[in-house]
């Protein structure tokens, strides 16, 4: 099918471009949101009589846009979740989480700005795509931690999993004691081994 481009559209063209793309494609998501027209003789001439207005309109969105992207340098937002010791999250975080983070962080940005290839499932920070005009975009980093006290230390880069891992890890090999009975505590080993020697000794 055969549409003309109202808006600058991602690997498609610009304002103008009559383009080929997928039925499906057009119905579903280009025509319903304004983003095209079909590009019949009719559409064409309401096209270019409207052209001068349409690139106008474009240009003072595109202007605001670009003064929004202006205050969301190196912006990031923290969202907390719990999750496994392995870092999986219980649920997910989701395009809508994102945008209401931002929000409370003073960036009002559409849901459907914030781009997510796939919902977010594990602890750590991400860096999500912002589409605040299809010709501006801005990147967000997402820090989604078990605690405030987790994000910042994933805010310095280190891996809060690997380093539970490594803790847990220790910790066994720690109180491991090879001479110890079964059942019993490393502090009860070692008190069972200081008996045993004063017995020898006597």
């Amino acid at each position: 099918m055969d549409v003309i481009l109202l808006e600058r559209v991602e690997k498609l063209g610009r304002i103008g471009d009559v383009v080929s793309v997928k039925p499906g494609f057009a119905r579903n998501f280009l025509l319903p949101r304004g983003k095209a027209l079909r590009a019949t003789d009719a559409n064409k001439a309401k096209f270019e009589a409207q052209r001068a207005h349409i690139e106008a309109d474009n240009a003072k969105r595109r202007e605001a846009a670009e003064a929004t992207a202006g205050t969301m340098t190196d912006v990031s937002v923290v969202l907390i979740r719990q999750a496994s010791n392995a870092g999986a999250l219980y649920g997910s975080v989701s395009a809508r989480d994102i945008a209401e983070a931002l929000a409370e962080g003073g960036h009002k940005v559409l849901k459907s700005a914030v781009v997510l290839d796939k919902p977010i499932k594990t602890l750590g920070v991400s860096e999500v795509k912002l589409v605040l005009h299809p010709e501006v975009t801005v990147t967000a980093k997402v820090n989604v931690a078990r605690s405030p006290e987790e994000a910042e230390l994933q805010a310095k880069g280190v891996d809060v999993t690997a380093d539970l891992f490594e803790r847990e890890e220790a910790g066994f090999t720690e109180d491991y004691d090879p001479n110890a009975e079964p059942g019993a505590t490393a502090d009860e080993a070692a008190a069972d081994v200081a008996e045993a020697e004063g017995e020898a000794e006597a």
